[in-house]
């Protein structure tokens, strides 16, 4: 992705192998600090999963191969290794993914799996991108919920990497980026993506999607968590009634994944664990509490959107209709 630094502008990934460590961007201080954290150890490894340290399916993936790689230079336990990753955030695909993926590969290097994983994210990220820009016309005015850009997949983005490509290729897009109560993912780390890229946005109240959808928006396009055999899929608490208000508006709503994010194991949305986070994130902004004290507070951090309201599935292979789900490779 594109950091501003005071220096000028860099490319810099998410998360990385540095030397017996991993170094990743702090996704709890963006946008108003930019800073590395260095995590050492794979139980460090799943307290920066749990904290949204980092976060984003496929980033998340990439950190638990990356955990998986801390604990074979340790000499650890790998199996043990692998049950608390997993137990860390139970709805991304990716996470267990990328965990079975260094477990059969424990036989080799897997600090060079991981990396070789990582970049895997990337390249079908750039693939998504092109497969994506050629469903976006000039002047096109998109809506996207929560991030699902460079900071959530290791680089470039799924949701955004269309964008990306379109706006590189002139094409004059809009965006606008939905603010995603409660942690504000699509106001902190969207738009600040977007910002440094370049890419003309607008940062909105999560209930005012609607109102610009039958105003002025062209297109959705989010990204996914979990996606099941049927079409049905899992993102960020939010999303399903985005989809809703698109369908009734008539605007296309496109969901931007890699294959790993695939789950043909589970056959419906029904099927899909969706995490339960803290109240506090509801209850508090910016250390600031807004709601009653004796107030209590729902979090469920994903919903789940059923496959008929998905024009398609963006994916590395090209553009999936729903029906052809299942009949994807993992």
């Amino acid at each position: 992705m594109l950091v501003r630094t005071p220096s000028g502008k860099k490319d810099i990934r998410a998360v990385w192998m540095d030397g017996r460590a991993v170094k990743a961007i702090d996704q709890r201080v963006l946008p108003d600090r930019f800073r590395i954290v260095t995590i050492r150890t794979y139980e460090e490894m799943a307290a920066a999963i749990s904290d949204m340290t980092v976060r984003g399916a496929p980033t998340i993936g990439a950190c638990a191969a990356y955990g998986m790689a801390l604990a074979w230079l340790r000499g650890e336990d790998l199996d043990k290794a692998a049950r608390t990753l997993k137990a860390t955030r139970p709805t991304a695909h990716d996470l267990f993914y990328a965990v079975d993926l260094m477990l059969s590969k424990r036989a080799g290097n897997l600090v060079e799996e991981a990396d070789g994983f990582a970049d895997s994210i990337v390249s079908m990220c750039r693939k998504i991108g092109e497969n994506g820009a050629r469903l976006i016309r000039k002047g096109d005015k998109i809506l996207t919920h929560c991030n699902a850009g460079a900071l959530a997949t290791v680089d470039f983005g799924t949701a955004l990497a269309p964008m990306r490509v379109a706006h590189r290729k002139g094409k004059n897009i809009f965006v606008y980026v939905d603010e995603t109560r409660p942690r504000l993912q699509g106001a902190r780390l969207t738009a600040w993506e977007l910002e440094n890229e370049g890419i003309d946005h607008a940062v909105i109240a999560d209930n005012a999607a609607g109102h610009y959808m039958k105003e002025s928006v062209d297109m959705v396009i989010v990204g996914a968590d979990r996606i099941v055999r049927n079409g049905d899929f899992a993102n960020k608490i939010g999303t399903y009634t985005k989809a809703v208000l698109a369908k009734e508006n008539g605007v296309p709503f496109y969901v931007a994944a890699p294959v790993s994010t695939f789950d043909l194991s589970t056959k419906k949305g029904e099927g899909i664990v969706i995490e339960e986070r803290s109240e506090d994130e509801v209850h508090f902004v910016g250390g600031c509490r807004v709601t009653p004290k004796g107030s209590k507070a729902l979090n469920p951090s994903f919903d789940v959107t059923p496959a008929r309201y998905v024009k398609g599935f963006i994916t590395e292979k090209g553009v999936v209709r729903p029906e052809q789900v299942s009949r994807l490779g993992g």
